[in-house]
């Protein structure tokens, strides 16, 4: 399955959807439709902040294809900050898909994750059974961005303090 998608040109996907999918599958329609509640949220303020702080010394902030957009690089790593670890498995995901794509573009690298409020770091690294899994949720993606009208609200623990809260459940 690993070339389903074939040449670069089929992947359309940013970072921030691989994440969403993960979040919410609700969220990432509406996101994907424009329409964007993240601008007013404080928690989506602090985590740029933190991110702008964190590694100092190394490049931040590159956008490539206008598709992922790596928060800090250097000649082996590609670093995705985060705020908390409340939705670890989107972020792993998010990186994964970044390692993903360079790959794709001939560019090998590993991939940390970095909580550095909580002085926390996970290395990764693109195995195969990874790459898998990163392409049977780009296909869930396309499916769920086809859909006509966005996925039924599900009440999660999280859905408080998401900034959709009140888009979904007003």
């Amino acid at each position: 399955m690993s070339d389903f998608l074939g040449t670069l040109e089929n992947l359309h996907i940013t970072g921030v959807r691989v994440n969403y999918f993960f979040v919410c599958p609700r969220k990432l329609w509406l996101f994907d439709r424009g329409i964007q509640m993240e601008k007013n949220s404080d928690r989506v303020f602090l985590g740029r902040l933190l991110d702008e702080e964190s590694f100092p010394r190394k490049r931040k902030r590159i956008t490539i294809d206008d598709l992922i957009a790596i928060d800090v690089l250097d000649d082996t790593t590609v670093y995705e900050v985060k705020y908390s670890r409340s939705f670890e498995k989107a972020s792993k995901m998010q990186l994964g898909y970044y390692l993903y794509y360079l790959r794709k573009l001939g560019i090998e690298r590993e991939g940390l994750l970095s909580y550095p409020r909580l002085r926390r770091r996970e290395s990764m690294i693109l195995t195969d059974g990874f790459i898998q899994e990163i392409e049977e949720a780009l296909l869930k993606i396309q499916k769920v961005l086809a859909l006509p009208s966005p996925p039924k609200a599900a009440r999660r623990l999280y859905c408080p303090t998401c900034s959709y809260f009140e888009f979904c459940f007003g």
